[in-house]
């Protein structure tokens, strides 16, 4: 990892914290439990910020100097808030267009569809504050910089954060093989989330059940699931394609 992409010491974390740096996550070595470490996670809290306990085998993996047991990665981008985004779209005249992600984990494919969404004009992408990739430098290099230009917005929780997208008029599409609904039966000219979910376990129940629709891609061959990448290029062109209809 480029050391640029990182703090660490546990004062130097909550300075980091207090000062508004855009955050991807705090790691704290397992077990600590003292005075200043209380501080930092009430710190990490009262801002928002996403942090995880882990061996100090792993946070020597970021650095071998003096990191006290707290390793901070920063953000290569800066997050946007959700409302701005729906706001201007409307503002714009325009159908407010999202790809909400549960829980993709590699940089890869979040760098890929990040790609495929800048190309194909979508709003923001939109993921939860745990759970997701890091959005390293890695991942704007992987997304070939589309990340310099398309929104991320990070929530704190994507349940709420539906009823905000419901209350604005926009409708969440969960893209799942579990579905025997085609995706090519709905009317995705309306303003439009497309959910998609983990490379494990797609999307989480909840937020399959929260969704206002839920579709798939048809599949002619004998394997029964895309990458999810993949599956987010094809979703978000069909609605692309029908916007032009």
């Amino acid at each position: 990892m480029d050391k640029k992409e990182t703090i660490f010491g546990t004062r130097a974390v909550m300075e980091a914290i207090k000062s508004a740096r855009q955050i991807e996550k705090v790691y704290i070595q397992a077990g600590l439990n003292n005075d200043l470490i209380k501080e930092l996670i009430n710190t990490a809290k009262q801002n928002s910020v996403p942090f995880s306990f882990i061996p100090i085998q792993k946070l020597n993996s970021y650095t071998m100097k003096n990191h006290q047991g707290v390793v901070c990665i920063l953000s290569a981008i800066e997050y946007v808030p959700l409302e701005n985004i729906i706001d201007k779209a409307y503002a714009e005249g325009r159908a407010p267009f999202f790809l909400i992600l549960d829980r993709v984990t590699d940089v890869r494919n979040f760098g890929a569809m990040a790609r495929t969404a800048e190309c194909a004009g979508l709003d923001a992408i939109i993921i939860e504050e745990k759970g997701n990739a890091p959005i390293t430098a890695d991942a704007v290099k992987t997304s070939a910089g589309a990340l310099n230009f398309l929104p991320v917005c990070r929530v704190k929780d994507l349940g709420r954060t539906f009823q905000t997208l419901k209350e604005n008029g926009i409708q969440i599409v969960a893209c799942t093989e579990k579905s025997e609904k085609s995706l090519y039966k709905l009317d995705l000219k309306v303003p439009t989330a497309l959910l998609l979910g983990s490379e494990e376990d797609g999307i989480s129940e909840p937020l399959i059940r929260a969704s206002d629709a839920v579709a798939k891609i048809p599949m002619m061959g004998n394997i029964n699931s895309l990458n999810v990448s993949v599956a987010a290029g094809i979703a978000i062109y069909e609605v692309v394609r029908q916007k032009n209809l």
